[in-house]
Formats: C-alpha cells, sequence, structure tokens
C-alpha cells in the first residue's frame, strides 16, 4: 500500500472518531455507540466538540479558496435568542430542563455560593464559604460521565490527575468566596468576597495558587462582572454606590450624581452584550438601566418585585430585556423600549418569599428561563415566549439551591447549594 493511501486510511479513521466524540459530545449517545460499533472505534472515543471547530475552520479555509461566502453566522449558540417584536410562534430547538442530568458533583469544605461559566462555555468556576475557587473543565466531566466505571478504576495515578475534571484549585481569599466572572479574552478569572477584596487569578499557569493583583474594597463585595472588552470591571458591594474600575491601571469611576445610586446594598451588576449599556439590582428593591458610556442611570424600574430585594437581573443577547428575580419567589421579562414588565412567570414552588437570594437564567438559546425553587429544591423551567410551566426537574441537593449559572454555548448548566455541593448537569441523551 503507498504511503498516501494509508495515510488516507487513518485520516478516515480520525474523521470517524471525531464524528462519534462529537455525537457523544451532543448528547447523541445511542448513534455514537452504534457507529462505534460499526466501525470497532478503539480506544473508545470521549466526548469532543472538536469536529465542529475543524468544520467551521475548513468552511473559513474553503471560504478563502473559492471566495464564496457561506451563508454562517459567527456564533455558535443555536437560535436567535428571545425577540418578542418579532417571533410569535417560534419552535423551540433546545431541551427544557426536564431532560438535563447531573454529570458530575464537586465539594467544597463549605456551602457553594458562586459560579460563572466561561464565555466559550468549556470552564466553569465555583466559589464556596470555605474561601476556595475550583475550575472545572467541562468536556472532562462529560468525558467521566461518560466512561464505565471499570475503565476508570483502570486508571493509572498520571491518567487519573489528567482526566480529573477539577484543573485549579484556588486558595487566596480569607472569607467567603461571593462572586467570580471569567476575563472574556485572556485566561483570567476574578473573584470576590466578604474579605473586601476582588482577585485576580492567571489560571492559565498550572501551579497558579494564588491572585497575581487585586483590588482592596471598603466592605463586602457581593457581585462582579466583567466589561466585554475585559477593560473594566463593575463591582457591587454592601454599600450602595456602584463602582467602576479600570483593570488595568485599577482606577475607579463612579457615577457623578449620587441620587443615580441605589438606596442599599447591590444585589446584582451586569452587561449587556453589546456594552452599550449595564443594568443594577439591589435590597432597596429597584432595578436601574445604566448608559455604559456615560456612567449614568437611564431608567428605574422601582419597586420591580413590589418592594421584595432584587436577586438577579441579566440581559437577553439582543439587549432588549432585562430579566430579573427577587425574593417575593416571580421572575419578571422588563421590555426596555416601553419600560414596562412584559411577562411575569408565575409558580415557582409554594407561594411567599424566599429565605436565600437565588437566580433566574436563561438557557443558552433563550427558549427556557430556569430558577431553582428554595421550598422544594427543584428546578423551575418556563417557556421564555409565553411563561408556560414546564416539568419540574429534582436538583438533588439536600439544602437550598444559592447559585445557578447556565452555559452560554450548549445544553449545560450548573447548581451550587448549601450542601457544599456543585452540580454540573447536561441534556439527557435519548429521552422522549
Amino acid at each position: 500500500m503507498t504511503g498516501g493511501g494509508y495515510a488516507e486510511i487513518k485520516q478516515r479513521e480520525l474523521m470517524y472518531r471525531l464524528m462519534i466524540s462529537q455525537l457523544f459530545y451532543d448528547g447523541h449517545q445511542q448513534l455514537a455507540v452504534t457507529l462505534s460499533n460499526l466501525v470497532k472505534a478503539h480506544p473508545a472515543c470521549p466526548p469532543s466538540d472538536r469536529l465542529f471547530t475543524v468544520v467551521k475552520y475548513g468552511l473559513d479555509v474553503e471560504e478563502e479558496i473559492t471566495g464564496t461566502k457561506q451563508n454562517t453566522t459567527e456564533s455558535t449558540i443555536p437560535g436567535t435568542g428571545i425577540d418578542l417584536e418579532f417571533t410569535t410562534d417560534v419552535q423551540t430547538i433546545s431541551p427544557e430542563a426536564a431532560l438535563y442530568e447531573t454529570c458530575y458533583v464537586t465539594a467544597h469544605k463549605g456551602p457553594c455560593r458562586a459560579a460563572a461559566f466561561h464565555p466559550s462555555g468549556k470552564l466553569i468556576a465555583t466559589g464556596s464559604e470555605d474561601a476556595s475557587i475550583k475550575i472545572l473543565d467541562v468536556e472532562r466531566m462529560l468525558s467521566k460521565s461518560a466512561t464505565p466505571a471499570e475503565i476508570i478504576a483502570m486508571e493509572t495515578p498520571q491518567q487519573a490527575m489528567e482526566n480529573h475534571p477539577v484543573i485549579r484549585t484556588l486558595y487566596d481569599h480569607a472569607d467567603e468566596v461571593t462572586t467570580l466572572d471569567f476575563h472574556p479574552q485572556h485566561q483570567i478569572l476574578a473573584s470576590a468576597g466578604k474579605d473586601f477584596s476582588i482577585r485576580f487569578f492567571e489560571y492559565s499557569k498550572p501551579s497558579v495558587k494564588k491572585a497575581y493583583k487585586s483590588i482592596q474594597e471598603a466592605t463586602e463585595v457581593r457581585c462582579i462582572s466583567f466589561h466585554p472588552s475585559g477593560d473594566y470591571i463593575l463591582v457591587g458591594t454592601q454599600h450602595p454606590t456602584l463602582r467602576l474600575y479600570d483593570v488595568n491601571t485599577f482606577q475607579c469611576f463612579v457615577a457623578r450624581d449620587p441620587s443615580h445610586q441605589h438606596k442599599g446594598p447591590i444585589t446584582c451588576a451586569k452587561w449587556s452584550p453589546n456594552a452599550n449599556m449595564y443594568v443594577t439590582s439591589s435590597k432597596d428593591g429597584d432595578i436601574k438601566v445604566w448608559d455604559g458610556v456615560g456612567n449614568v442611570v437611564i431608567n428605574t424600574f422601582t419597586k420591580a418585585h413590589d418592594g421584595n430585594e432584587v436577586c438577579s437581573v441579566m440581559f437577553s443577547r439582543n439587549g432588549k430585556y432585562v430579566l430579573s428575580s427577587g425574593k417575593d419567589s416571580l421572575v419578571k421579562l422588563w421590555e426596555l423600549s416601553t419600560n414596562r414588565c412584559l411577562i411575569m412567570y408565575t409558580g415557582a414552588g409554594a407561594t411567599g418569599k424566599q429565605e436565600h437570594r437565588t437566580q433566574a437564567v436563561f438557557n443558552h438559546t433563550e427558549d427556557y428561563i430556569l430558577f431553582p425553587d428554595e421550598k422544594t429544591t427543584s428546578l423551575c423551567c418556563w417557556d421564555s415566549r409565553n411563561a408556560e410551566r414546564q416539568r419540574l426537574l429534582a436538583l438533588g441537593h439536600n439544602g437550598a439551591v444559592r447559585y445557578i449559572a447556565h452555559s452560554p454555548t450548549g445544553p449545560a448548566f450548573i447548581t451550587c447549594s448549601e450542601d457544599f455541593r456543585a452540580r454540573f448537569w447536561y441534556r439527557k441523551a435519548d429521552s422522549d
């Protein structure tokens, strides 16, 4: 056989292996197993998104060679997100929450209080009352869940270390870690907590345990949010005045008009995807929408949740809507062009006030809204466009879920609980 022919056979084998790995990664386990048996793939193929990446690069190269523009989008996220101006009867293309299952559980030495997904969806950070931070590799968690226990038992210590989903454990805070955010461009994780500090870690270095720089605040830090460029970071603390820091110089900016500030501790701050706005919520019960350049309030939803503490706020991908949750156990969708609550998502478990803060989040396609119910430790799920209740998902935690974060790129989310554990959830493979 010629060298070229042999190389082609090997490339074809690799192609089939990539196909099997991609099918596993996308949740099509039965198809992956069938193809694996047909082509006698050995060793077993772990879940991987590599084929999709290779195809994307291949299409870009083909475009350059042929000079033709393919009708592809920049984003790897399916769907266009929620837009109630144009979409009335949309076919949802993503799974509801009840179709997810736990793929991996990690434990801290204290209640788990914070989590964040990397913008690529490939990494997750979790933070705890025990002052530690863990960084987990999503692909390794999926691989672990797809590998039979007898195979895992045969791993050498070296293999076990190389395949372990927790890639970093960081210790530099002196008290509870309350909030986390990944830098959008660089391999940097920002964290903050009850020790009055914001810390920056270069997690690309395997030996890193301590932050390479930090900002000292005057009180407990409750929330942080990187500007989409990564050059600035919003900081909300126990104090009602919102801070905006230059990440490179640590210069601090605050709104020139004190009347624009909240009247209570800030609970959440988030940038819009195009950075022309940011939104904040507070214990004072208000939601404020700010001009991202002028640092001035352009809208206030007073007593957004009937005067109850507003726990979370976030923008939709198109920046037209803000999703909020409050201690009244309600979730609301606010339309910024008309300054009104457009949809209210009701029926999350027992009625009445929540004891703890939690979050309402969109799934990766914005077809669904997810919200952990404190009373039943289950996950509520609604159709984002018509507020239709979907099936509940039992979260399996032995304590209140204090934080939920959904992947920006795929059907995955993480829940953090008072039971010291963080659970990684992924779409079930073969469900009706």
